[in-house]
């Protein structure tokens, strides 16, 4: 059983800096690099570092960039045969800055992922059958991140949305075709019009984002944990308290360690607490897919702070 993922390549530019400058602002630097990411392919390697069998459905340009991005994947074990390499335009960008906390500020420029078209549906569609999951996000623009959970809902392939970068209004059509939902705090305050702040206001959340369609909801509540509200039963489930240096691909490797438990039918308390232990052990690192764990550093790691 593989999991496909339909989603954004980019290339990050990342500058590290004491503070992420405020409009006008100019910031002394600390260090700066170039490194693979993009929503769709961090949460790949993410899966595929797990040990998972994952295929990355999207768009490169026909670059240096996008050749970085290719090369990063195949290293992981990610299945690229399905990334269409567009020579009419360039690979995405995201400038990325990153302070002494960990904390960031993102600009992206789409790209080749600006360029995903019905194609890219119907390409989809051939390999869907016989996938167990298909890994969304937000990266694409949002017709085509409908079609894809269409096809996957016709061929019974569950879907998983990280709804992410945050949207005003996600249509309902997404949210129905969607089995699992992973909002941060932000973006469940965006999706409900609440305050999401803590444990008690992320459940409130997650219990009105279940009534719009999705069987299964994760708020995320950064360093406090998460939530889940699921059909049978509600769960908190603490983060690991690690020293963060760099946030970039927390949400991304907490994806790749929930479903790929969920693949290995782990009872969802136990691929909730890989994912935390995968967004614990990837905050310690610098970048996104560089930081993705092994499952044997996951393993390590959890038994370690048990």
């Amino acid at each position: 059983m593989s999991v496909i993922v339909f989603g954004s390549i980019n290339i990050d530019l990342v500058a590290r800096a004491a503070v992420i400058p405020s409009p006008g602002e100019t910031v002394r630097g600390t260090a700066f690099s170039t490194v693979p990411g993009g929503k769709g392919a961090n949460q790949a390697v993410a899966v595929a570092k797990l040990g998972i069998p994952t295929i990355m459905a999207g768009r490169t340009g026909n670059d240096t960039y996008g050749s970085q991005a290719l090369k990063c994947m195949t290293e992981a074990g990610v299945n690229i045969d399905n990334v269409i390499i567009d020579a009419t335009t360039q690979t995405g960008v995201a400038l990325i800055i990153v302070d002494e906390m960990g904390e960031n500020s993102i600009t992206i420029i789409p790209g080749a992922n600006g360029t995903i078209s019905a194609g890219d549906i119907e390409r989809l569609e051939v390999i869907l059958p016989g996938a167990s999951y298909l890994l969304l996000q937000l990266e694409f623009d949002i017709p085509f991140v409908v079609a894809a959970a269409e096809a996957a809902r016709a061929y019974k392939v569950s879907v998983v949305l990280d709804p992410a970068p945050a949207l005003a209004e996600i249509p309902a059509s997404l949210f129905q075709l969607t089995e699992i939902l992973t909002p941060n705090e932000s973006e469940a305050a965006m999706i409900t019009g609440m305050t999401v702040c803590d444990v008690e206001t992320a459940f409130r959340a997650a219990r009105k984002i279940r009534s719009y369609g999705p069987e299964h909801v994760v708020v995320k509540i950064g360093s406090q944990g998460l939530v889940y509200a699921g059909p049978r039963e509600e769960l908190y489930v603490p983060a690991y308290q690690v020293h963060a240096v760099d946030t970039v691909a927390a949400g991304d490797a907490f994806v790749g360690g929930l479903v790929s438990g969920l693949v290995q039918k782990s009872a969802i308390r136990s691929a909730l607490k890989l994912g935390t232990a995968a967004a614990a052990i990837a905050v310690t690192r610098h970048g996104a897919q560089q930081a993705m764990p092994t499952r044997q550093e996951v393993e390590e790691f959890m038994k370690l702070h048990s």
